[in-house]
């Protein structure tokens, strides 16, 4: 299906001749409007601009198509006449990408205070670091770095420490004896056969924390694989079974004393989270804002006291 906003977009370029004066006059980023302009043209299967250094000639399609499309562009812009104040009033929408259980924890109380328009995008790590560098996301909190490309900045603020937990009915007693006695062998054998929990995003916690602490491939399956680390969480919570998460996210059920910590390795396993914005960033006082909310924050966390 076509969206306006391709429409729109191409009316902007027409009208403005460079994608830079498109993307100002539309409030976006010059490779957001250059994705809409590709997909308008993929989908019509023609051209509708020559490319110069210095401006886009419109081919006699691309008249053709303004022609026929302008008078219902400007209604339907009318139409939107509401939003179009807002708009006036250059209320900036910020598009930012992380994992949905890190937009809960951190930012999600946040949201009622902000002065700007916000659009949260959840997934794959990689996929959320290729539409910031297709200029669709703004800002992208990801352990992730993409060494292939020079579009992106990557700002280091925290870590995340893998960590294994579980549901306070779990019984410990062995397991905790194990871990004192720093008995390895047995305390693998012994977790091996205990209830697990995974998410079907987060399995690289699972395998790194287990190869790296009992110097084996973890080849068995988890009991349970789910969405996310939050339904992990929350089906933990006063429950029974073992979890491998990074700590930030279990700081409130651990001080709760829902889950308990059990181990954190023979040695720490961690990540560094970053906050990966596009060089051409256009809101860097509201990026700025996220980040300072995502600093103090993660500070906090990860002070001993906390729990």
């Amino acid at each position: 299906m076509i969206s306006f906003e391709w429409y729109r977009t191409f009316t902007a370029i027409y009208e403005n001749s460079t994608l830079t004066k498109a993307a100002e006059k539309l409030f976006t980023s010059q490779p957001g409007v250059s994705v809409h302009l590709n997909s308008l043209e993929a989908y019509v299967g023609k051209k509708l601009f020559e490319r110069t250094s210095r401006k886009m000639i419109p081919t006699e399609e691309g008249k053709q198509l303004y022609n026929y499309i302008i008078e219902a562009v400007e209604k339907l812009e009318k139409a939107e006449q509401h939003f179009k104040k807002t708009s006036k009033k250059l209320i900036p929408s910020l598009n930012i990408g992380m994992c949905t259980e890190t937009f809960q924890t951190i930012l999600e109380p946040e949201i009622s205070s902000f002065k700007f328009n916000l659009v949260a995008k959840f997934g794959d790590h990689q996929d959320l670091i290729k539409d910031l560098n297709n200029g669709i996301l703004d800002l992208v909190i990801t352990p992730k770095i993409d060494t292939k490309t020079s579009l992106s900045t990557y700002e280091a603020f925290s870590k995340e420490i893998i960590v294994m937990v579980a549901g306070n009915k779990t019984d410990l007693k062995g397991i905790s004896e194990l871990i004192l006695e720093k008995n390895i062998a047995a305390l693998e054998k012994t977790l091996r056969n205990e209830v697990w929990y995974s998410a079907s995003n987060e399995m690289d916690h699972f395998r790194r924390f287990w190869y790296e602490n009992f110097q084996n491939r973890a080849d068995f399956k988890p009991n349970y694989i789910l969405p996310n680390i939050g339904s992990i969480i929350r089906c933990l919570e006063d429950g029974n079974g073992f979890a491998i998460v990074p700590d930030f996210l279990v700081k409130e059920s651990l001080k709760s004393g829902k889950i308990n910590l059990v181990w954190s390795g023979l040695q720490e396993v961690s990540n560094m989270l970053y906050f990966a914005t596009r060089n051409d960033l256009q809101f860097k006082k509201e990026v700025s804002l996220i980040k300072d909310i995502f600093k103090r924050k993660m500070t906090l966390r990860n002070d001993p006291g906390f729990i």
